[in-house]
């Protein structure tokens, strides 16, 4: 059997962790990495930093590696210190610019608030960078057993879209980790939960729902896995994924810094940056350490000659901390309130799409009235258990607040109170799971069935005459179904389309988290508004001997073993091309 490695690409931190086979268990693998300068450590965390050394940033010599003596850039734990003094030379975020949709995950375009003269990376180049760190660490630490060796495993959130997808897989490659498998961090966590419980069985039974609930750094993944009994075999399926909400540590981070921003002297833009990492590194200390310091410290150094004179010096209390998170982002909600759609000003800064509206309980409630089940289109899907994951939910009051609201809800239902499930490292559980799973893999043991988690369709434009100021209405083709496996492929061969080729043409493709019945093949008539519009294919298929024209052709749809959608046109005589879901967007 070959060993397992999993990786967590988190947007806060990244974590390895190895698996030899399904009974040996999980380890943690300690990660090299600049702590300070000169001081080389290893830590169970790198932190998801990059940092951009200028001239005189750091004493030469002074960020060497034992597997590198003059590293491009600074990565983990000391990158995440020199941003808090200089935030515009720091990489933060880097997985949330990789599924933002409305720009370029390829340019250059972080650190997003960056100054004059500072070079920018891609999203792309950031995630190379974490994963060929984890790689060169790992290379280093086992010159016997290098990663090459072994099947590796990385994880996404749930709600990643197909580009995000590819592009972390593209990462990978560039990395040199070779060919790797993605794995939902939802379904990662539960994995967790399963290798430290091998009585699981014994602990939950046909019937029960998991509600997995995963508050990371960036985003917020709701996942529902049902319990099931088949022909006498207990099995696990996932059931419903929601919606990509780009809410997470981060916003809590800048909500912290705002409320102290009120408390301090005007501060400039790079002072607030400054701000904003030290209320980061405030809230993971006053919510980790219960029974510790009830208070944070925050330094701003000054501006220009008044750097040292002009120091701002303030304190963020863990009652704080506590209030904003507790009311701002689990407020207490009936199951009915949905998430608040504000008007967005015309004109923003380019940024990150943020959610609107950082109520993350209303985000639950959302999500546990969008699952159809039967007849049940609207009503609250009722979770029997529930598996926190995420560094958020280190403080214990986050995790408490959110079971007594999920409880008052199913109590006004008159449904039974779902329970928490406990003993798994909020920190460390998606690498661990990751690891587990792809053992579990190998020994064809319990796998959660899940497969693609969203519908895809294919946009078929109607045949008919021009008609002045009207465009040809679009069908839609279900291509990808719900739940669609790894490993297993679609053929439309009943289907026949006039393909265009050897002259650019654009592709039209529709996503849906809500249409999870419609079956492979299935034509909607119309495009409705559960479809969301994927950015436009625009390509031009080549043709034999230049000739351009219109030919007879099918579809196919594949998702590989690694995760990956692939879609495919394959004309009468044999010929086949392949469509990629665009890398750069359409602007």
């Amino acid at each position: 059997m070959k060993p397992v490695l999993g990786i967590d690409l988190g947007t806060t931190n990244c974590v390895i962790a190895r698996a030899v086979s399904e009974e040996s268990g999980v380890e943690l693998t300690p990660v090299e990495q600049l702590v300070n300068p000169g001081e080389v450590s290893a830590e169970t965390v790198l932190p998801s930093f990059l940092f951009l050394p200028g001239p005189g940033d750091f004493p030469e010599g002074s960020t060497e590696l034992p597997w590198d003596e003059t590293p491009r850039y600074v990565v983990g734990t000391l990158a995440r210190k020199r941003g808090v003094e200089n935030a515009g030379r720091l990489v933060a975020s880097a997985k949330s610019w990789l599924c933002h949709a409305a720009v370029d995950r390829t340019s250059g375009l972080l650190p997003a608030a960056s100054p004059e003269g500072v070079p920018r990376i891609s999203p792309v180049e950031a995630s190379r960078a974490y994963l060929q760190h984890l790689k060169q660490a790992w290379d280093h630490a086992h010159p016997d057993e290098p990663l090459a060796g072994h099947q590796v495993l990385v994880t996404v959130p749930a709600s990643f879209d197909a580009v995000a997808r590819e592009l972390t897989l593209k990462a990978a490659e560039q990395a040199g980790l070779g060919e790797i498998v993605l794995l939902e961090e939802p379904q990662a966590a539960f994995y967790a939960w399963l290798e430290r419980h091998p009585d699981w069985r014994e602990r939950v039974k046909p019937g029960d729902r998991i509600l997995v609930i995963d508050v990371g750094g960036g985003t917020t993944d709701f996942t529902m896995i049902a319990v099931k009994d088949e022909r006498g075999e207990m099995i696990l399926e996932r059931v419903a994924v929601g919606e990509h909400i780009l809410l997470g540590g981060d916003n809590m981070d800048l909500a912290l810094a705002r409320t102290m921003e009120t408390k301090l002297p005007k501060l400039d833009a790079l002072q607030f940056q400054a701000l904003w990492q030290q209320c980061r590194a405030a809230k993971e200390t006053l919510l980790e350490a219960a029974g510790g310091a009830a208070e944070h410290p925050i330094t701003i150094l000054g501006k220009g000659s008044s750097l040292i004179g002009g120091t701002i010096k303030a304190k963020i209390s863990r009652a704080d901390v506590e209030h904003i998170l507790l009311e701002g982002f689990f407020p207490e909600v009936a199951s009915t309130d949905m998430p608040e759609r504000t008007r967005r000003s015309a004109l923003q800064a380019m940024g990150l799409p943020y959610a609107t509206d950082a109520g993350i309980t209303r985000h639950l409630a959302r999500f546990l009235r969008s699952i159809e089940e039967g007849d049940s289109e609207g009503k609250l899907t009722a979770p029997t258990h529930v598996l926190f994951n995420g560094g958020v939910f280190r403080g214990g009051q986050l995790r408490e607040r959110v079971l007594r609201i999920l409880n008052q809800w199913l109590a006004a239902e008159k449904l039974p109170a779902a329970e928490a499930l406990e003993g798994e490292d909020l920190m460390h559980a998606v690498a661990r799971g990751a690891a587990y799973f792809g053992a579990v893999r190998q020994s064809k043991g319990i796998r959660i069935r899940g497969g693609v988690p969203r519908t895809y369709y294919g946009g078929i434009e109607d045949a008919m005459p021009a008609v002045p100021f009207m465009k040809p209405p679009v069908k839609a083709l279900t291509v990808v179904p719900f739940g669609m496996e790894e490993g297993s492929t679609h053929r439309f061969r009943d289907r026949e389309f006039g393909l265009v080729i050897g002259e650019p043409a654009e592709f039209r493709f529709y996503v849906s988290t809500t249409r999870k019945h419609d079956e492979a093949g299935t034509m909607l008539d119309q495009v409705t508004a559960e479809l969301e519009e994927l950015p436009a294919m625009q390509v031009s298929l080549p043709a034999e001997s230049g000739q351009a024209g219109i030919v007879p052709a099918t579809l196919e749809s594949q998702v590989t073993e690694t995760g990956l959608l692939q879609l495919w046109c394959v004309a009468r005589d044999g010929r086949r091309w392949k469509l990629e879901f665009n890398l750069r967007e359409k602007k």
